[in-house]
């Protein structure tokens, strides 16, 4: 089916992959909502935000892996069972309607990370516990596949809410987490049928976006200072996109 854009939604798409790279995010979750705001179909939406992510996730983790910031151990336990779970979740349907409203409430994280509304951080503990660690990247996995994201804007705050690791590190961890998740929900062959990836010169003029704002992004956030006041007005947009998808 025919895919229209415009001039102001790649514009968003950049700015979205901008403030996300910057915190080792890949931008699915900015990504869709954006695309949902511009009404285009859902299979479109799941399988381009994939793409995207994919793009600016490998970016923003080779930024930050330069930086020596990225921490095998805390990776693997939520990696190990987030793949399996993410190419599960990716082969299972999904009515548009329930899909609009559970991505509506997945929004919440990145406008309230975003926003600059403090999280409570726990002193930093040198073990994970593994078993924890398997259930959330699990869950989270499982999630990432059904909606078209990466997960790391869930998983960012619960390692930090845990005490597992500082700012900079959980980036550098995200960063990865998104990216491979992101892989096994393309990799699914019920989200990976050629009539499903629309590459048009709009498609390429977003991919091409996304990859100038993801260097730009993690290069900021890996060795600059963030601009809190961007990434509030980014947080306005996303709570607007939250409201209404889960009200519409």
């Amino acid at each position: 089916m025919p895919v229209h854009f415009d001039i102001y939604m790649i514009i968003l798409i950049g700015l979205v992959s901008i403030m996300y790279s910057s915190v080792g995010h890949g931008g699915a979750s900015g990504y869709l909502a954006v695309m949902a705001l511009w009404a285009l179909p859902t299979d479109y939406m799941k399988t381009t935000a994939l793409i995207l992510n994919i793009a600016v996730s490998s970016i923003s983790f080779s930024q930050y892996y330069i930086k020596k910031y990225f921490n095998w151990k805390l990776f693997y336990p939520f990696a190990l069972a987030s793949i399996p779970a993410a190419f599960i979740g990716a082969g299972i349907p999904i009515n548009p309607v329930t899909y609009k409203k559970i991505l509506g409430i997945i929004l919440l994280f990145p406008v309230i990370k975003l926003s600059g509304i403090p999280i409570p951080i726990k002193k930093i503990k040198l073990e994970l516990n593994i078993y924890i660690a398997l259930l959330i990247g699990a869950v989270i996995g499982f999630l990432s596949g059904l909606l078209g994201i990466g997960g790391g804007i869930l998983l960012s705050p619960i390692i930090l809410l845990f005490g597992w690791a500082l700012a900079k590190q959980t980036a550098a961890v995200s960063a990865l987490f998104i990216l491979v998740n992101s892989a096994a929900g393309l990799l699914n062959e019920k989200t990976w049928p050629p009539s499903n990836i629309i590459f048009t010169k709009e498609t390429y003029a977003l991919l091409s976006v996304v990859i100038f704002g993801g260097l730009l992004g993690a290069w900021w956030g890996s060795a600059k200072a963030h601009e809190v006041s961007i990434k509030r007005l980014l947080a306005i947009g996303l709570g607007i996109a939250s409201i209404k998808l889960i009200f519409a």
